[in-house]
């Protein structure tokens, strides 16, 4: 994803910072708990068509976390 771009996009319901995750080829919005598809290297930034982030994928990696449960 084009680091200009990414600069640039804000969560459409908040305005808030993105999250890219290169792997999931996703941009997260942690504070309205939804994670925006990007699709053939074009962000999908309608929230009718976003995912829900699970409670793990809202909080921050703490240095005790493992993964593991």
């Amino acid at each position: 994803m084009d680091k200009e771009l990414l600069a640039m996009l804000v969560c459409p319901l908040c305005q808030g910072k993105l999250k890219y995750d290169r792997e999931a080829q996703e941009l997260r919005c942690v504070y309205d708990g939804l994670a925006y598809a990007i699709e053939e290297g074009i962000p999908v930034m309608l929230p009718e068509a976003a995912r829900p982030l699970d409670v793990d994928e809202k909080l921050p990696p703490s240095p005790g976390r493992t993964g593991e449960g």
